[in-house]
């Protein structure tokens, strides 16, 4: 069970956070599209933190769970908690995959795939504009007002 509220944004805040999202930021979150591989920010970067969703600020995934795996995109192993993301059946482009979206505000994320390390064999390849960095120690984002653990610090 979360300690985070994953009650969906009210419309009007939906709203709010969406007039926030550069072109990019829309069409990748929202219309489920792809950044171009190799160029997202954060695809190689190191710092310790929590990487949450770019729309509403959900932890998705912890840096200690971030690997390399050379496809393009920024990799993690699992997600900071399991019922933070959510996974859909999706057959779009002639292929079979899984899309995971945030399961807060129903964002897109990127996809997962049963190629990763141990000790979950998962690969969570997400782009770099569906996610915000939290460094640790610094707070979390809160742009929906919650309070509770959204008030913390990430670590």
């Amino acid at each position: 069970m979360s300690d985070f509220d994953l009650t969906p944004p009210t419309d009007a805040q939906r709203q709010a956070l969406v007039a926030s999202l550069s072109p990019d930021e829309a069409r990748v979150l929202l219309q489920h599209g792809t950044e171009a591989p190799f160029c997202g920010v954060f695809l190689d970067n190191k710092r310790d933190g929590v990487y949450c969703c770019r729309l509403c600020a959900l932890p998705l995934f912890r840096s200690s769970t971030k690997f390399d795996s050379g496809t393009g995109w920024p990799s993690f192993f699992a997600p900071f908690a399991p019922e933070h993301v959510r996974e859909i059946r999706d057959v779009s482009h002639g292929m079979i995959r899984t899309e995971v979206t945030c399961a807060r505000c129903g964002s897109h994320l990127g996809h997962v795939f049963p190629d990763g390390p141990p000790p979950t064999f998962e690969r969570h390849c997400m782009n770099s504009v569906s996610l915000s960095f939290t460094a640790n120690g610094e707070p979390y984002p809160d742009p929906l007002q919650r309070g509770g653990a959204e008030a913390g610090q990430a670590g």
